[in-house]
């Protein structure tokens, strides 16, 4: 078993990751011309859903706007992707208060690799309670991924840790939530390209992690990772719907809240047929400052009965 190793060492040292806007190429100027300052294609990811929660997948270029900072921004670049590939991180909560459900977890975990990943995909998998332990790196292997979700253990208070990690924040039984997604945005998912995406089974309670809330979702929104939350509560420890709803709708995802075996399995189901009915926008923003700011993002379509989810922002890059 793989682990991420030296967190405490690291959060000292690393630096903010690179800004989420990719440089486009700058453009060869032509006799006479003056040279124009290189900007950056900012691209998004949107789903978008009807006043009845279903998707809808036959709009046009023309049918969206999209804001920075309140200022219009010309569309460059516009498809309905259902091929790009997708880079997807499943990490699961085994705190105590999920020992209920891991098995659940695990069977719906597993089936929902295996429908969402196509070819040129590929995911990883992460568990999450007192340490954050590394299940499996990026692959595309199938059987490999299945064998790291089936890997996953309760660590239990007062009978010893079952699965002990090498990413230690607390003495006591807790849930490094906020540590796990800053972890696996920065160490894994800083150097990959194209659409990202994390899905975490938890109950959003968190207790002990070295990084606040607004890190983890800095992390996510500078890697350009959005956050799918299934929030499994058992009823006897309680979940964290504002935490839940909070990481997920700053970074672009949904969150799904589950109450039965049954209801983990659609909410999985759901994921994998959002995350398969995206459109992609691309504008070169009218801002072109490199001054590394948050600039905030608003997605807008003409029929106002429907929700477009895509992210609220992104960290503008540094000259």
């Amino acid at each position: 078993m793989a682990s991420v190793k030296n967190f405490v060492s690291r959060c000292a040292a690393w630096g903010l990751a690179m800004a989420l806007a990719a440089p486009a190429l700058p453009q060869e100027p032509s006799q006479g011309q003056v040279i124009r300052r290189q900007v950056n294609l900012v691209n998004l990811f949107a789903t978008v859903r009807d006043n009845h929660k279903k998707i809808v997948s036959d709009l046009k270029q023309e049918d969206f706007k999209v804001l920075e900072d309140n200022q219009d921004q010309k569309i460059a670049f516009f498809s309905k992707e259902v091929t790009l590939p997708i880079t997807l991180g499943l990490l699961l909560d085994t705190s105590g208060s999920e020992q209920y459900m891991l098995g659940a977890i695990q069977d719906a975990g597993g089936q929902f690799l295996n429908r969402v990943l196509r070819k040129g995909d590929e995911a990883m998998v992460m568990s999450f309670d007192t340490d954050v332990d590394l299940l499996s790196d990026f692959t595309d292997d199938r059987a490999q991924l299945d064998r790291a979700v089936r890997h996953a253990r309760i660590n239990t208070p007062g009978g010893g840790m079952i699965n002990p990690g090498p990413v230690p924040t607390s003495n006591q039984p807790g849930t490094t939530l906020y540590d796990a997604i800053y972890l696996a945005c920065n160490e894994k998912l800083n150097t990959e390209a194209g659409r990202k995406a994390i899905v975490i089974v938890t109950d959003a309670q968190d207790e002990g992690s070295k990084v606040r809330i607004e890190e983890a979702i800095e992390a996510a929104q500078r890697t350009d990772t959005v956050i799918h939350i299934l929030l499994v509560a058992d009823p006897h420890f309680g979940g964290n719907s504002g935490v839940a709803h909070k990481l997920a709708d700053e970074t672009g995802g949904r969150m799904i809240s589950v109450s039965s075996e049954k209801k983990l399995l659609e909410a999985f189901d759901e994921l994998s047929e959002e995350l398969r009915s995206q459109y992609t926008l691309g504008y070169y923003p009218s801002n072109a400052e490199k001054d590394g700011k948050f600039r905030k993002i608003k997605v807008e379509v003409a029929n106002h009965d429907m929700k477009v989810l895509t992210r609220k922002g992104y960290y503008a890059p540094r000259s």
